[in-house]
């Protein structure tokens, strides 16, 4: 069997040149702790140019989910700076891969985006502000996220009314959630801070606490829901290719994603403040 290279055996002085041959037999683990050793910038972008296209393939995901979200080629650049920032800060002693970490980062790059831009119309806001004040004050009379049926009868529209408002206010949906998520994540961190001594096994149950509460979420949305968040999150689809898993339009794709979004959102809350 080939033996695969490794930064040991190819035993590299510090910024010395690779071979054209050398550097693509080495595998992308190799290749990044070759550049944490050496600091050679010429390592660290053959490593941009390899996930390149996973920041592609993330950026097509969202400007696929939102009609008006940022351009394609915004998205992307902005993925290079996020890759390449995520190579210089990712500690190798973690066991966690590259990939996963660097998804994250592209991830949290796209809320952070949608954020900062001003392109949503001051109607659009309103709705979306009116849209969540809806699912959180149903969810406090109700004890549990509301139904579809239950947000659209409380709002006064029809479901086709209510269906064309998950669309209007799709990227509204993503960056609540976000920012439950956020807020979450700083209040336990500001908990564990203002101890005398952080307890690591206290903030790793903090962590399973927060999966358990997302998982049974989860598990409480609709079938079409969870089908939704696994093709996009876990499999990566983009909207037009879980359109055709599903066999309905993109538009009404996006409909579903930003529903379980808000259901989600609901839940969460509501873990939060009881």
């Amino acid at each position: 069997m080939e033996e695969q290279h490794t930064v040991q055996n190819l035993q590299a002085p510090p910024h010395a040149s690779l071979t054209q041959e050398e550097l693509e037999g080495l595998d992308d683990q190799a290749l990044l702790e070759l550049y944490k050793q050496t600091g050679d910038q010429e390592l660290k972008w053959a490593l941009v140019l390899r996930f390149t296209g996973l920041v592609r393939r993330i950026a097509a995901q969202a400007s696929g989910l939102y009609s008006n979200f940022a351009q394609l080629d915004d998205i992307v650049h902005e993925g290079v700076l996020v890759l390449s920032s995520a190579i210089d800060k990712f500690d190798l002693s973690k066991n966690v891969k590259f990939e996963t970490y660097v998804s994250k980062r592209l991830r949290g790059m796209i809320v952070d985006l949608a954020r900062r831009q001003d392109w949503l119309p001051r109607q659009v806001r309103q709705k979306a502000t009116r849209l969540t004040r809806a699912m959180d004050e149903l969810s406090v009379q109700l004890g549990r996220a509301p139904e579809s049926r239950e947000v659209a009868e409380y709002l006064g529209l029809s479901r086709e009314q209510y269906d064309a408002l998950l669309s209007e206010t799709a990227v509204s949906s993503l960056v609540s959630f976000e920012a439950v998520l956020d807020n979450y994540n700083g209040a336990q961190e500001k908990l564990l801070l203002s101890e005398e001594q952080a307890n690591p096994t206290e903030e790793a149950f903090q962590d399973q606490e927060l999966h358990t509460v997302l998982e049974a979420g989860i598990a409480s949305l609709r079938k079409n829901e969870q089908m939704v968040l696994s093709l996009y999150y876990e499999r990566e689809l983009n909207m037009k290719e879980i359109a055709q898993v599903l066999g309905v339009s993109a538009a009404r794709v996006s409909q579903i994603h930003s529903r379980a979004l808000q259901r989600l959102r609901s839940c969460m809350k509501q873990y939060i403040e009881s």
